[in-house]
């Protein structure tokens, strides 16, 4: 099926604007979106109930959005964007996953990486059929809140009706299974700033940007080796983790059709620790050097 003509104006809108910004590197990108097969093979990758030619349109948007990604190599652009597709999240401002690009210093070539965002973790926490709930909040200075961990897990928070609720000093998530038992994680201000530290888009993207979504990802995140989480999003969970590092995911095996059994939650801590098997040379955010 051909692209829709909303689709095709929108692209060679994004071309002109790649092109009279000197980006002339940009027509690779686009001729692949470009491709009579592209439509297609995003329709086997997505989800049913998602629709192959929005999902394109989006990603025409965020290529208006930031010209930068129009220079990425073909290949690293395919593979975030079929790793996307194939985890039935949308990037862009919804805050589902996103589309950045990091220079490979030592190619000298500008790459494509997908990092999940703090609604697209809860999201595929959510498909596992185990977890009835999962919500992850933003705790300021002026706010009542008291929490205690042990055999009695006690977490009560009473936002501020203050207009100016002051700066923020934690972030916490709370589960709820679907057997009723429930998860409990409470990160400070200072535990999520070591956690942006290690990240190699610390200083561009949605870490600038959306401070509070990638603050409340972290705790997800990090509540997801508890977490009863079918495979497929265990791995994602921990590739995401690996890219947002700076570490080596060129042999993603979420390009491998997984079923959706849940995992156990030993298992993802496995998965989880494998990263150190596989860490190399961090690549640099545009704009980073």
């Amino acid at each position: 099926m051909a692209r829709t003509a909303e689709t095709t104006g929108l692209a060679e809108r994004v071309q002109a604007g790649a092109m009279q910004n000197g980006n002339s590197g940009g027509s690779t990108v686009l001729t692949l979106l470009g491709s009579p097969k592209m439509r297609d093979q995003l329709a086997q990758a997505l989800p049913r109930a998602m629709d192959p030619d929005r999902f394109l349109r989006v990603v025409l948007t965020e290529l208006r959005r930031n010209p930068e990604l129009t220079r990425c190599t073909p290949q690293s652009f395919l593979g975030a964007l079929m790793t996307a597709a194939q985890l039935g999240l949308e990037p862009g401002p919804l805050g589902h996953s996103y589309l950045l690009p990091f220079r490979n210093r030592s190619e000298g070539t500008l790459e494509c990486q997908l990092i999940l965002g703090y609604k697209g973790l809860i999201d595929l926490a959510r498909r596992s059929g185990n977890i009835v709930n999962i919500v992850a909040r933003e705790v300021c200075e002026q706010d009542e809140f008291t929490f205690e961990y042990g055999l009695e897990e006690k977490l009560v928070h009473k936002p501020s009706w203050e207009e100016d609720r002051g700066n923020p000093v934690a972030y916490y998530g709370v589960a709820h299974y679907k057997d009723g038992g429930h998860l409990i994680m409470v990160l400070s201000k200072a535990d999520v700033d070591k956690f942006r530290k290690r990240s190699k888009a610390s200083q561009s993207g949605p870490w600038v940007t959306d401070y509070a979504a990638m603050a409340c990802k972290t705790v997800i995140r990090r509540m997801a080796t508890f977490m009863p989480l079918s495979v497929q999003a265990a791995i994602a969970v921990v590739e995401d983790e690996q890219r947002e590092l700076g570490l080596d995911v060129s042999e993603s095996v979420l390009a491998i059709p997984v079923s959706a059994e849940p995992i156990d939650s030993e298992d993802t801590a496995a998965l989880a620790d494998q990263q150190t098997e596989r860490q190399e040379q961090a690549d640099l955010p545009v704009g980073a050097e």
